[in-house]
């Protein structure tokens, strides 16, 4: 039986679109932007100039801080601006502009034919000099999740295959088509972590994923392929640990202090591509779909591609859009221009119609219950949008459990009011952070 956990919402999953078709590859742009601000923690800062030659794979961009991870060339040519440029989340960020001279010229790269041989530190300082960093969406740096306190002993690890935003079908195809890097990428973080057994989580939507994955494992004990309710948010990592191992992260709690840390199956794929190839993440799979794309597909995209030649790589528009979202229709982020660059976050690029765009007019709660029923995390939306929208933010966090939600908009989804509870729920969290920098 497929393992699940509490509340949950089940919107169509949308995903006939992608799921069949194999990982296409796109021609490098002409030029790639390569922002300094594409992970949780410190931005980096450039280490090139304008007018340097520069190779695929080189750093253009580092910092010292612990939680952090280099940006890398995507491709080969000269450096031709560093200035700040659109980003699909920030707005604005420090770039790096890349002229790409078209001949694809890598750095000396030091693949490791043994990598079983490499110490714990050894292969967490390459994890690092790759970039790495989660590639589910949350982007933090894999090197510094894979440091956890001497005292926040691991016992598991989870790759999370669950890929569970409609839509989005790349770590479907990663699964099916990279099956192998997935399960090496998964026993070199064993190994990092000192851990016996790891799972992997899988909607049973995937069913092709999941036969494949057990075929490649065979009688390898260590790992487990683990069968999940299609439900939406079956991704995010604490509804991920009830749903396979049956513990709950306690409240303003993370996944070490169960025991557990969770990975994203693409970002494991990097991991051993790093380690037995040498490569750094300069390219990633991206779902480019939606009704307003002629030819939806998972296409292989380098970092600093503009979103306007990822959709001409899938044949370009059918039609207008309405909306261009990065991620799936439930927790991406909209975008305002076509000329932003994909990052090491960007799982998706989601296009829809003026017919699909629901804009309806937010009315006052009336305290049906649904979000509560619906929220994963065992909360009350209802109040936290209230509070929200009523300035009391300081009563949210204390008293409601702000900080423990994650943001899923399943509460949204199925509001019969059609609150807009996740901007309340962002709003108190930002004004929260802005009273405790100014105490």
């Amino acid at each position: 039986m497929s393992r699940s956990f509490c509340g949950g919402i089940h919107p169509s999953d949308q995903k006939l679109h992608t799921a069949a078709k194999p990982i296409a590859t796109a021609p490098a742009p002409d030029k790639v932007i390569i922002p300094m601000r594409q992970h949780i923690g410190a931005p980096c800062e450039p280490t090139v100039a304008v007018g340097d030659l520069v190779k695929i794979g080189q750093i253009v961009g580092d910092t010292n801080a612990f939680v952090s991870a280099p940006v890398h060339a995507s491709v080969s040519g000269k450096v031709v601006e560093v200035a700040e440029k659109p980003h699909p989340v920030f707005g604005t960020a420090k770039a790096v502009v890349i002229e790409n001279d078209g001949q694809d010229t890598w750095v000396d790269l030091q693949p490791n034919s043994n990598w079983q041989s490499l110490d714990v530190k050894t292969i967490k300082d390459l994890i690092r000099q790759a970039g790495i960093v989660g590639l589910g969406g949350a982007a933090f740096p894999s090197h510094v999740k894979l440091s956890p306190p001497p005292e926040k002993k691991i016992t598991a690890v989870i790759l999370n295959g669950a890929e569970c935003e409609p839509y989005l079908t790349a770590d479907h195809r990663v699964m099916l088509e990279q099956g192998e890097k997935v399960l090496t990428g998964l026993k070199m973080v064993l190994k990092v972590l000192g851990v016996e057994k790891g799972y992997i989580g899988i909607e049973e939507n995937k069913q092709d994923a999941i036969k494949h994955l057990n075929s490649l494992l065979a009688n390898d004990k260590q790992i487990e392929v683990v069968a999940l309710e299609c439900k939406y948010p079956q991704g995010a990592e604490k509804t991920l640990i009830k749903a396979i191992l049956n513990v709950e992260v306690p409240s303003g709690g993370l996944p070490m202090d169960v025991g557990v840390v969770v990975q994203n199956v693409g970002t494991v794929v990097a991991v051993a591509e790093a380690l037995i190839e040498g490569k750094p993440l300069i390219e990633r799979v991206v779902t480019v779909t939606g009704s307003c794309i002629q030819e939806p597909k998972n296409i292989m995209l380098r970092i600093g591609t503009s979103f306007e030649h990822a959709v001409k790589a899938a044949g370009g528009f059918s039609c207008t859009p309405a909306k261009i979202i990065m991620g799936g229709p439930m927790m991406g982020m909209a975008q305002a221009t076509l000329d932003v660059p994909v990052i090491k976050g960007t799982s998706g690029i989601l296009t829809l119609s003026a017919k699909e765009i629901e804009t309806p007019t937010q009315s006052p709660c009336i305290r049906c219950g649904r979000c509560v029923g619906a929220c994963p995390m065992g909360l009350n939306p209802s109040m936290l949008s209230i509070l929200g929208e009523r300035g009391v933010y300081a009563k949210a966090k204390e008293e409601y459990d702000l900080l423990d939600c994650v943001e899923c908009g399943s509460c949204v989804y199925i509001c019969p009011a059609k609150r807009n509870i996740v901007h309340y729920v962002k709003l108190s969290k930002a004004q929260n952070a802005a009273m405790a920098a100014k105490k």
